[in-house]
């Protein structure tokens, strides 16, 4: 039995700190703030509440498999689950919309070649097959095995089956999804419903590799769930999860250095002056914060993964709207920008970003725990934004816009509107204390391995990384997942080889 020091009460690291206890460990958790979840947080006012990070969860067989390991107790005895149909609906630039189904090729193929023309939903699940197997091939390495030593392979490997295409005298095959979005989709609406997962993950379509179709075939080989009450509710039951395992927590406790000797972690220290001993240390940190918290460089020297730096942030508002939400209504609907290349230059150029020419997603959940009454309703709006500061007359003009743009998908939404709250990146820097309120992608191979997070084990003999900012990357699925290999890691030792 070793004692465990855990900085932070994000997700993942609960996830961690959940194994490791059942594992027979003693473990601490030291929160600088004053509640658990990281990023998944609540805001409440007049009756209404809403979640202020992830609205919507993929792949819930990761907090599945953590309950049963953890307590051998169904997820859904913790918390209901609830897989929404449609998985989305779509609102193109040119008006026209579509709604897709959740989980069926056939019924996303028939939907698609309704709303598009005939055509259109073969060519998507072609597509879907084609990022299957990209999916087969990356699955292990870059979501259930602790990070190769020999990572190199993954950033050189585009495992994306591309299919040639010919263009006057030369033959090639997509590399970024942009490029799979022009040459094998072959419909600016099939490729803005491409890149828009991309997109919600702060991604360039443009630059991000084609091994990046495995995010919509995430989303439609496994659907896409959302837990009554909100996202946090998944954060409280994880928490509880970990107090019913006997972990400790502390909140309001700053840990302002990981100590070692002789290259192995001995403990931590506190804003206040204390200090606490522990065999291992696991840091649920952004790369910044973990850097001002060990005397040198802990992540892996030369050849390792570097941390992800620049990624971009969110815009949230929070509406409370007068008047029910109407029968059928989307549970989520994506108004996709007017012009492509705008949003794209102004997110990941030198243009001025146009908050008009943003893609919004606006959340509808139609459930009563988030209104005072039937006769409101509590919808949620983001965009992506460049990460950093905001001017507040820029903040204001970007919500303004970014209300305007969801008018295309409710009707009326100005003349409803009773109030509203935003979240900005610096709200988001406050809450998960990475630069700029920066959101981590998830990992994907290819691309000269930038889109791939540090290994979880670091130079530091007994100190790991967990989280969105390291193996396997952002989202909350892969935070669970990462939970799970840090656990795995510190368990078994560096010969563990992740869940068969």
């Amino acid at each position: 039995m070793a004692g465990i020091a855990v900085i932070g009460a994000g997700t993942g690291a609960m996830a961690a700190a959940a194994r490791l206890a059942v594992a027979g460990h003693r473990v601490t958790v030291y929160e600088r703030t004053e509640t658990y979840g990281g990023a998944v947080r609540r805001f409440e006012r007049d009756g209404f509440a809403f979640d202020t990070g992830p609205g919507l969860l993929p792949l819930p067989a990761v907090y599945r498999d953590l309950f049963v390991k953890t307590g051998k107790e169904p997820l859904e005895d913790r918390v209901e689950l609830v897989q929404v149909d449609p998985a989305a609906r779509h609102v193109f630039a040119d008006g026209t919309e579509v709604s897709l189904p959740n989980a069926s090729r056939a019924g996303v193929v028939a939907a698609l070649d309704e709303a598009l023309g005939a055509g259109a939903g073969q060519r998507w699940g072609d597509f879907l097959v084609r990022a299957r197997e990209a999916w087969d091939r990356t699955r292990r390495p870059l979501l259930e095995e602790p990070l190769w030593p020999d990572w190199q392979v993954l950033a050189e490997r585009e495992p994306y089956p591309a299919v040639p295409h010919k263009r006057l005298l030369r033959t090639r095959r997509a590399g970024t999804l942009a490029e799979v979005g022009a040459w094998e989709l072959r419909d600016p609406r099939l490729a803005a419903l491409l890149e828009s997962h991309a997109l919600a993950y702060g991604l360039d379509p443009r630059t991000a590799p084609a091994s990046a179709a495995v995010l919509p075939y995430m989303e439609h080989a496994f659907g896409m769930w959302y837990v009554r009450g909100g996202l946090r509710e998944l954060a409280r039951a994880v928490y509880e999860r970990c107090v019913a395992r006997r972990v400790e927590f502390v909140f309001g406790a700053e840990v302002t250095r990981i100590t070692e000797k002789d290259g192995r972690v001995t403990g931590v220290e506190l804003a206040t002056g204390g200090t606490a001993d522990a065999e291992y240390v696991v840091a649920g940190v952004a790369p910044g914060t973990l850097s001002g918290l060990t005397p040198g460089a802990a992540l892996r020297g030369e050849g390792a993964v570097p941390p992800q730096r620049g990624a971009p942030s969110r815009l949230t508002v929070l509406l409370a709207l007068r008047g029910g939400r109407p029968e059928g209504t989307a549970h989520r609907t994506v108004v996709h920008a007017r012009d492509r290349d705008a949003e794209l230059d102004g997110l990941f150029g030198t243009a001025p970003v146009a908050a008009s020419d943003a893609t919004v997603t606006v959340l509808r959940p139609g459930d009563p725990a988030l209104v005072p009454d039937a006769a409101h309703e509590a919808v949620t709006l983001t965009a992506t934004v460049p990460a950093g500061e905001m001017e507040q007359g820029s903040v204001e003009d970007r919500v303004a816009r970014m209300i305007g743009v969801a008018d295309r998908a409710v009707p009326g939404l100005r003349d409803r509107l009773l109030w509203h709250e935003v979240r900005t990146p610096a709200d988001i820097e406050r809450v998960t204390g990475a630069a700029g309120g920066a959101v981590p992608a998830p990992a994907l191979a290819s691309a000269g391995g930038r889109l791939l997070h540090p290994a979880n084990s670091t130079r530091v003999e007994g100190l790991y990384t967990v989280g969105g900012w390291s193996h396997p990357g952002g989202g909350l699925p892969h935070a669970g997942m990462s939970g799970a290999l840090v656990a795995g890691l510190v368990v078994e030792g560096p010969e563990f080889r992740g869940s068969q």
